[in-house]
């Protein structure tokens, strides 16, 4: 996938919506822009499949040696897959952040939450405006 093929939330996170035998399924990331703040990470907590999330809840977190950052959910629904690899290799993240590095995919229970993602251009004057 690349940049213009998603929606962003405003908490850096990035979001790919597919349509997968009659649900919508959110493919859920972190972006480059919020990789390269972090910098040097160190863990990620991912939550378990099955879990229900609304959107904006915190559904984990990554660290960095120079912080800890609570991942947020960009939409509502459940969890139905999480990339139990990436944790071993968080290198991915700066490697391909749009592709292998996803987190988590979620069964989406209410579509009204995507009114509230930006696409690739808003998202990058929001990264402008925070002075990167």
């Amino acid at each position: 996938m690349t940049p213009d093929q998603l929606l962003f939330a405003k908490t850096h996170e990035w979001v790919h919506v597919a349509n997968d035998g009659g649900d919508k399924v959110a493919t859920v990331g972190i972006s480059a822009f919020a990789v390269e703040a972090l910098t040097d990470l160190v863990f990620l907590g991912l939550p378990d499949v099955g879990r229900q999330l609304k959107a904006g809840e915190v559904f984990g977190e990554v660290e960095s040696v120079k912080a800890v950052s609570d991942l947020y959910s960009p939409v509502t629904g459940e969890v139905v897959a999480v990339n139990g690899d990436l944790a071993n290799h968080l290198e991915w993240l700066g490697e391909d952040p749009y592709g292998r590095s996803w987190l988590v995919k979620i069964r989406i229970a209410d579509e009204s939450g995507l009114k509230a993602l930006l696409d690739h251009a808003a998202y990058e004057r929001q990264c402008a405006e925070e002075g990167h």
